[in-house]
C-alpha cells in the first residue's frame, strides 16, 4: 500500500519541521517546502520519507514546478499544511507598502495557490485536507501589526470560503490559530524573562493539526484555535 503524502510549506525550525516530524511518524510521505536549502537537506537526512523541495509559494510558477514535482516523486498529496508566512511589525505609518503586499502574496496568495493546484485531486478522492496555519492578527489589528494582520485576516477568510466550498465535496479544510509565542530560539531571546509555560511547543501545534487533519468526518472542525493555558485573551 502506498503511504499517503503530506505536503507541508514553509519548513523552518519551529512549527514547520515539528509538523514534519510528527506526519512522517504517522507513516505519512512528507513533501517538504521552503526557500531555505540547507533546511531542507538537513531534515531530508532526519526524515527518510521527506522530500525536500525549494519553492517560494508566492510565485504560483514555482509552486506548479513543484506540486508537478512531488506527484511524480511522492503521489498526489492527501494533506496540504499551508505554513509559510510572511510577517512585519509597524504601524500603518511606519511600513513600508510593499511589505504588506509581499506579505499578502506568501499568506494569501500562497494558499490561493496551493489550493487551487491541488483540490481537484482530492475531490476527484472523495478525501483529503487542506489546513492552514494563522496567528492572533488573524483575528484582530493592532498597531504594530498593520504591515501583517490584514494579510492574515484575508487568509483565515480566503480558507473560509475554500472550507464552505470543498466541505461538501469531502475535502476538510480548516484554519488553526496560534494565539500565543511559539518556543523559538530567536522568541526566547526576546523575552528572556518568561517563563516555559509562556510559549507554546511546535510539537504540540503538530499534534494538534495532525488531530484536526484526522477529525471523523461527522465532526470536523474549521476554526480551531490553540493557547496556553496561562494566555490571557
Amino acid at each position: 500500500m502506498t503511504a499517503p503524502v503530506c505536503l507541508i510549506s514553509g519548513v523552518g525550525p519551529g512549527t514547520g519541521s515539528a509538523l514534519a516530524r510528527r506526519f512522517a511518524e504517522g507513516g505519512y510521505g512528507v513533501a517538504l517546502l521552503a526557500r531555505n536549502e540547507e533546511r531542507l537537506a538537513a531534515l531530508e537526512k532526519q526524515l527518510p520519507n521527506a522530500k525536500g523541495y525549494r519553492c517560494d509559494v508566492s510565485d504560483p510558477g514555482q509552486v506548479e514546478a513543484v506540486a508537478s514535482a512531488v506527484e511524480r516523486d511522492l503521489g498526489n498529496p492527501e494533506v496540504v499544511i499551508h505554513n509559510a508566512v510572511g510577517g512585519a511589525f509597524g504601524t500603518f505609518r511606519e511600513i513600508d507598502p510593499q511589505i504588506l503586499n509581499r506579505n499578502f502574496q506568501v499568506n494569501t496568495m500562497g494558499l490561493l495557490y496551493l489550493a487551487r493546484r491541488f483540490a481537484s485531486a482530492m475531490v476527484s478522492a472523495g478525501k483529503g485536507a487542506i489546513i492552514a496555519t494563522g496567528n492572533t492578527s488573524a483575528l484582530r489589528g493592532k498597531p504594530g501589526f498593520a504591515g501583517f494582520a490584514p494579510s492574515k485576516a484575508a487568509q483565515r477568510i480566503l480558507g473560509e470560503a475554500i472550507a464552505r466550498e470543498l466541505g461538501p465535496q469531502g475535502v476538510h479544510v480548516a484554519y488553526v490559530v496560534v494565539d500565543a509565542v511559539i518556543d523559538l530560539e530567536w522568541t526566547r531571546k526576546r523575552y528572556p524573562e518568561r517563563p516555559d509555560d509562556f510559549f507554546i511547543k511546535p510539537r504540540a501545534i503538530a499534534d494538534e493539526i495532525w488531530h484536526v487533519v484526522h477529525q471523523d468526518r461527522s465532526a470536523w472542525s474549521f476554526n480551531v484555535e490553540l493557547r496556553p493555558f496561562g494566555e490571557s485573551w
